[in-house]
Formats: C-alpha cells, sequence, structure tokens
C-alpha cells in the first residue's frame, strides 16, 4: 500500500494480522493525505445479516462473491499498511447509508 490515505467509501481487502485472518473493510473516513497517522476508519463487510440499523445492505458488489452487508458496529482502525488490495468502491448512496446507520450507531 502506498502512502496515500485512503479515500472514503474505497473498498479494501485489509490483513487484520492474527491467526491469518483477512477481510474486506469499507472505508469511512475522511480523505486527509496529511494525516498526523497512517490510520483510517474502516467498517467489515460480512455475508450475515441480523436485520439490524447497524447494518447497511450492499447488495452483491463486483468485488465480492454474494450478497453483502457493512457492519458498522465492527468501525475498527486501520494501519495503512495492512491494507492489500483495493476491490473497489461503494456507490456514493450506499457511503450515505452508511454514514446514517454510523450516526446512529454513535448518536450524533
Amino acid at each position: 500500500m502506498s502512502s496515500t490515505s485512503p479515500k472514503p467509501g474505497q473498498i479494501w481487502k485489509i490483513d487484520l494480522g492474527y491467526e491469518g485472518k483477512v477481510r474486506w473493510f469499507i472505508i469511512v473516513s475522511r480523505f486527509d493525505d496529511d494525516a498526523p497517522r497512517a490510520l483510517s476508519l474502516g467498517v467489515p463487510v460480512t455475508t450475515k445479516f441480523r436485520d439490524s440499523s447497524y447494518e447497511v445492505r450492499l447488495g452483491k458488489l463486483p468485488c465480492f462473491r454474494e450478497e453483502s452487508y457493512a457492519n458498522v458496529q465492527g468501525l475498527t482502525a486501520l494501519r495503512w499498511n495492512d491494507f492489500q488490495t483495493q476491490g473497489g468502491q461503494v456507490p456514493s448512496a450506499l457511503l450515505e447509508e452508511i454514514r446514517k446507520a454510523l450516526r446512529f450507531t454513535l448518536e450524533l
């Protein structure tokens, strides 16, 4: 991964560093090419839907094998050096739905 800050809505495969666990995440933090730390905030993608306000239906995006969901309760700080593969970009309407779910989750 380059030292450039990932952009909101980008989908990245991230190495979480334990037991070889690699997961897809959607970047939700603002773009900052001059961030003081090489970190971005992301929400994990899951195929398990629990029908709650903490999830956003993504459908079957090109980088996923099946219908998937953004799990905003899993909001995570991600180190840029753990980013492996970019899988694309969520449409702006879906990114806004994810932000809406984050506002609900964080009571903002």
